[in-house]
């Protein structure tokens, strides 16, 4: 294990600095939250009765003050991940009792699916069901019936939102408790080929359908290394996790192994017993940056630009994009992983996964070792793997070697000398571009824009022909204020079918694109967005952009004053959409997490 980078070290102490205030505030409430909710023998009797009324056979132990876990799930079983959850919390009551604690379902949290809801109107929830989760999972806890918390959730806004509402509750324990991802279906670069043959109308939306039917066929995470699966390898780097837990398929003896080894450590990890360690002091500036440089080593979601202040604001802590960017600089990426290469999670993770990558950053000193974990060995214990020894898991040392140099490399060798998620800033504000995915070649972009309100219309666009040429698709009024911020995954296919046919296009947007997007060079999540006269709504058709990750620039070579921003269009109706304006109204910028919740809140 070498000494730590001086990069991160760099980080990691202006992180501290910066964050010094806000984080012992944080830890200040946690320390009264801590002594106020201390077990149950504060609570009143009849307050207490209604608290285990149902919990039958359990009922002794609760009274008796023993170790009460709280389950919140994410369960429903339109998910295909978290359609296993379904039974877990049964099996978790009986894993509890075999070392003399109870649980208790404490409340369920809504989980939306951005797979489904892909381009349509329900995509502009997609980024506040985050902060309807947290508030959900703070119901949840907020009878104060427990002593530690186990967290079933996995896709892509809900993990963040359990780990912001868990945060305020930090006096308590935390595991996350994943379920696994689906098995391999079609291989990727053949789902992509279809995609882009139905973008150009080769192809008929019944082959679209079989062709994606193929790829999400099973319970399970789907497989790509989008906002899911990076959720998954950051709660092992930031020690949320059972070591190795993150890709063991669904309905496997080892997966429920896993699952009752969580929920036997939790157990032991409580406030009463000799080795507390309470999410509050779990989650820290370095398990913040932890997370940061493993999110950039194996080349995840861009989603995580947004979620990752977002979280950290939770726990009292300050990060910005300057921070993701000074890091890239120097993490190396050793994964290549759907949509940057071209093996799923399951080849990864037979090819060495967690347990690998661990290893190698903190051989190279990428990331800190000294954490306080759920697991008792720290971080150590994440650069093993998992494995049955009868009915029980059991540890040993991850690969080596590489399993497969395509999917995985040393940190001495790697794909790329950066983790690929950079700043870039200039007269029309910040951005963030994964560089990952796309070829050096295209990570400088000048060419005129084509300015669109919506993502419908850049299809229309390209229909119709008006595309097929040198260009800068701008599509604004997408940011958190003006429509919850969609992911805009659809404009992929007609993009990589322009860029195919030898032109220069790039993409700047106040949206999002997921850790679904690919090979097409990108300036999302400008900030500040084009609401409220942000400069996107300047821009007009005709203008000169450039984009350029080398040397992080993002601007229009036009003078913008003197002009009128453009008119937004009217928010949308239906679908529910009404009904969070209050979280459009509210929400701060992209970079600082994109949340009316935590703005209102002074966090």
């Amino acid at each position: 294990m070498s000494d730590l980078h001086a990069t991160v070290a760099r980080v990691t102490a202006r992180i501290v600095e910066r964050s010094r205030p806000g984080r012992q505030r944080y830890l200040d409430l946690m320390e009264r939250e801590g002594e106020k909710h201390g077990g149950r023998a504060w609570m009143g009797c009849s307050n207490l009765a209604h608290g285990f009324a149902a919990a039958n056979g359990d009922k002794p132990a609760i009274v008796a003050g023993g170790f009460n876990l709280g389950i919140v799930t994410a369960y429903n079983d339109m998910l295909s991940a978290h359609q296993p959850y379904g039974r877990y919390p049964e099996a978790m009551k009986v894993y509890a009792r075999e070392v003399g604690a109870t649980a208790q379902v404490a409340g369920g949290v809504p989980a939306m699916c951005d797979g489904v809801t892909q381009g349509q109107d329900g995509m502009e929830l997609s980024l506040f069901s985050r902060d309807t989760i947290a508030l959900s999972t703070a119901v949840a806890l907020s009878h104060a019936m427990f002593d530690g918390m186990a967290c079933l959730g996995i896709c892509d806004k809900i993990v963040p939102g359990l780990v912001i509402g868990a945060l305020r509750f930090g006096h308590l324990p935390a595991v996350f408790v994943p379920s696994g991802p689906m098995p391999s279906g079609i291989g990727n670069k053949e789902k992509q080929k279809v995609r882009q043959l139905y973008a150009e109308g080769k192809v008929g939306r019944a082959e679209l359908l079989a062709s994606e039917s193929a790829s999400y066929h099973a319970p399970g995470t789907c497989t790509f290394y989008g906002t899911a699966n990076s959720n998954q390898m950051m709660m092992e780097l930031m020690g949320l996790h059972m070591p190795g837990a993150a890709f063991v398929p669904p309905n496997t003896p080892l997966r429920s192994a896993l699952t009752r080894a969580a929920v036997h450590r939790l157990a032991a990890i409580g406030r009463n017993g000799e080795d507390y360690r309470p999410m509050a002091r779990v989650v820290d500036e370095k398990a913040i940056v932890n997370a940061c440089v493993g999110l950039l080593a194996t080349g995840g979601s861009t989603n995580h630009a947004i979620h990752l202040p977002a979280m950290a604001r939770a726990a009292g802590i300050v990060l910005d994009w300057q921070d993701l960017d000074e890091l890239s600089a120097v993490v190396p990426l050793i994964a290549r992983v759907y949509p940057n290469g071209a093996g799923d999670v399951n080849h990864f993770h037979a090819a060495g996964g967690m347990g690998y990558v661990v290893r190698e950053l903190l051989g190279a000193g990428l990331i800190h070792a000294d954490l306080l974990t759920v697991s008792p060995g720290g971080m150590a214990d994440y650069a093993e793997e998992p494995f049955l020894d009868g009915d029980t898991v059991a540890w040993r040392p991850a690969l080596a070697e590489s399993g497969d140099p395509a999917m995985l490399q040393p940190v001495a060798t790697p794909f790329q000398a950066d983790g690929g998620m950079r700043l870039v800033q200039g007269n029309l504000g910040r951005a963030t571009f994964k560089t990952s995915a796309v070829d050096p070649e295209r990570w400088t972009i000048e060419a005129p824009a084509r300015v669109f309100d919506s993502q419908e219309a850049v299809a229309a666009a390209f229909a119709a022909g008006e595309l097929d040429r040198d260009v800068v698709v701008v599509v604004r009024f997408q940011g958190p204020r003006a429509n919850g911020m969609p992911e805009l995954h659809k404009l992929t296919p007609p993009l990589g079918v322009l860029q195919d046919r030898g032109h220069k296009v790039a993409l700047v947007t106040d949206g999002r694109m997921s850790g679904a997007s690919g090979k097409v060079p990108a300036a999302i999540h400008v900030t500040p967005e084009a609401l409220n006269d942000g400069p996107l709504a300047l821009v007009q058709d005709g203008d000169v952009l450039r984009l350029c990750a080398n040397r992080g620039v993002l601007e229009v070579k036009a003078d913008l004053a003197g002009r009128s921003p453009a008119t937004p269009p009217p928010a949308g109706e239906g679908t529910g959409r009404e009904l969070f304006a209050m979280m459009r109204a509210g929400a701060d910028g992209a970079e600082r997490g994109a949340s009316a919740m935590l703005a209102l809140a002074g966090l």
